[in-house]
């Protein structure tokens, strides 16, 4: 097996446990809120947020390597648009071990696809 295949299938346990204990922790609290503002801590569907990297071809692959080896010229000009589009919300729960990598990848992204659009 090589190890693009090892790293995918590490990949794939490591996000269905996330998956599994993060929404195990969402059911257990209730989201706080604030008298006239919109609820803070509302619970963020884990499947839509790596959905929008999975239609990609590649671009999990490409941000896990990132992860691993801190470099980013693997992560190609579609896989940042998919990630930039991504809400900043999913970032803390699709990223819980590392909270310093979406912005660093973002910030490489805004060089790669200058005119891409971000949400915060």
């Amino acid at each position: 097996m090589g190890s693009k295949a090892i790293v995918s299938i590490l990949l794939m346990v490591s996000l269905c446990a996330a998956n599994f204990f993060t929404q195990g922790v969402a059911q257990m609290q209730t989201p706080l809120t604030i008298p006239g503002i919109f609820p803070i801590g509302l619970p963020i569907d884990l499947v839509k947020c790596w959905a929008s990297l999975f239609n990609v071809e590649g671009c999990v692959l490409e941000i896990s390597k990132s992860i691993f080896s801190g470099k980013f010229e693997n992560v190609e000009a579609a896989c940042c648009k998919a990630f930039s589009a991504l809400d900043a919300n999913c970032w803390p729960q699709m990223f819980p071990l590392n909270p310093f990598f979406p912005p660093l990848l973002k910030d490489n992204c805004a060089r790669i696809v200058p005119n891409s659009h971000t949400h915060n």
